[in-house]
């Protein structure tokens, strides 16, 4: 009964315009969820783009009428927001466009970086504006400048990494537990100060951006490549976060929203990913693991053996005569962009009457989904895409298993205690009668320690190239069956 009084007091102080804007952003929040739900599968993920850009769509244009009828808008103003949507929007377009599958990730990361920053910029707006704010629009929006600024040199350096640049991925940090401490103290002690003593709001809240903006950087810099997924994820989930704060700070419904569903997608996200790789969320962002792929012999880590080579000949016999193969796609098959001709040999096999299945493990590749992505864009069937749990039964009764480009989400190592990857669930590929495995080389993955998989009796390494080994492997099959 209350809160109906309430809205009925708001109502009646409100303007036909704030009723109307009310509404229209509650319509794009409706959307965002909308879009939220559609992403949950590969089939609808396209559809639920769209209904969330729509969404936004909506959003902005209402905010414009509003701003408009509002006279809070000069020509100059019109002018600056006009030309900064077009230059976002061509570079969403062209990136999007341009960018490849294998470098999605670090396109991801810097695209948090621009919404923490946008967050931060928002948020300290607030804060400088007008009259002295008050405690409420100093605390959301404190925050926003808090988080948003983490997330916008933590992501930089994250998008570094993935991309390979030499000297952010020589960057070291001694003592990273001291510098980590010591700038969230000063990031919290500065918010603290902007709160109770607001006449001095602009040097506090400089400085709570200022070490906010370090303490990203010392956040990132310690963790290794192979989690950097998860930084992402984690991120992901600062910048909503950041962005719900701004939305708290001006009352703007399609904000918090939109926000606290990035915020809360992102961290569940995260929560899943870790769980994934068996090793706690606190432990990831403490890094210290994932330093990058190498190269050793066999003997490295205790693994004995060698690896035994094959042909692409000798993996088509294999193929043609199997009733059932399983592929296990990887990072490798990623870069070498090699997923229409996987899709492709799968076709051939099928049609020979063998059955063939992909095996999904959840953190193969850079990004949660990579390879769900990835290989829907070479048109393989969904219900061809099979997860962890549904397809570690069938691995004893595939004839042969191909794994191409994956590595540390193969290794048997995780089933014994004492490796980097211990606990970590794999895909039981070891458990195929035979397995081939296509490795441009003898590196060894994200963990840095050899896969035992490789050693295996019944494995076999034809390296090279995913993409011309498998148009190898495409003739040599097309030349059986003929």
């Amino acid at each position: 009964m209350l809160i109906i009084e309430k809205t009925i007091i708001i109502a009646n102080q409100a303007s036909a315009l704030d009723i109307v804007a009310w509404f229209v952003y509650l319509l794009s929040a409706v959307l965002f969820v909308m879009g939220l739900h559609f992403m949950n599968s590969p089939k609808t993920a396209r559809k639920g783009n769209f209904v969330s850009a729509t969404g936004m769509v909506i959003a902005v244009l209402m905010a414009f009428v509003k701003m408009a009828l509002e006279g809070v808008m000069n020509g100059i103003a019109v002018v600056v927001l006009i030309v900064g949507i077009i230059i976002g929007a061509l570079a969403g377009v062209i990136s999007a466009k341009k960018v490849k599958m294998t470098d999605m990730p670090q396109l991801v990361s810097v695209f948090n970086t621009v919404g923490g920053g946008a967050a931060a910029l928002v948020a300290l707006n607030d804060i400088l504006a007008g009259e002295e704010p008050n405690i409420v629009v100093l605390i959301t929006a404190g925050l926003g400048v808090m988080i948003g600024s983490v997330t916008f040199t933590g992501s930089l350096i994250a998008a570094g990494k993935l991309q390979g640049i030499k000297w952010v991925r020589k960057l070291a940090l001694p003592g990273k537990s001291f510098w980590n401490a010591l700038f969230i103290v000063l990031t919290i002690a500065s918010f603290v100060l902007l709160c109770v003593f607001p006449g001095q709001r602009v040097l506090w809240s400089i400085l709570t951006a200022v070490f906010a903006l370090c303490y990203g950087l010392v956040f990132v810099i310690p963790i290794g490549g192979a989690d950097m997924p998860v930084v992402i994820s984690v991120l992901n989930a600062c910048t909503g976060t950041a962005v719900a704060m701004s939305g708290l700070a001006i009352d703007n419904v399609a904000l918090i929203v939109a926000g606290a569903l990035v915020g809360a997608a992102g961290v569940t996200l995260s929560v899943l990913m870790s769980k994934a790789m068996n090793r706690p969320l606190m432990s990831v962002l403490a890094g210290g693991f994932g330093g990058g792929s190498g190269s050793s012999g066999a003997g490295d880590d205790g693994v004995e053996g060698t690896m035994k080579e094959t042909s692409a000949d000798d993996l088509a016999v294999q193929l043609v005569y199997a009733d059932k193969v399983i592929f296990v796609p990887g990072f490798g098959l990623a870069q070498a962009q090699a997923q229409r001709e996987l899709a492709d040999l799968g076709e051939l096999l099928k049609e020979h009457g063998v059955e063939v299945e992909y095996a999904i493990h959840p953190v193969a590749g850079r990004m949660p989904g990579h390879m769900n992505v990835l290989l829907a864009e070479a048109n393989v069937p969904y219900e061809e895409l099979v997860d962890l749990e549904d397809i570690n039964p069938q691995f004893p009764s595939a004839n042969v298993s191909l794994v191409v480009g994956a590595n540390d989400v193969t290794n048997p190592a995780a089933r014994r205690p004492g490796t980097p990857v211990s606990g970590m669930p794999i895909l039981d590929v070891d458990k195929s009668q035979n397995v081939v495995v296509m490795k441009r080389g003898r590196g060894k993955g994200y963990a840095g320690i050899e896969n035992e998989l490789y050693f295996e009796n019944n494995t076999q390494m034809l390296f090279g190239d995913a993409k011309a080994s498998l148009q190898a492997v495409i003739a040599a099959v097309k030349e059986l069956l003929q």
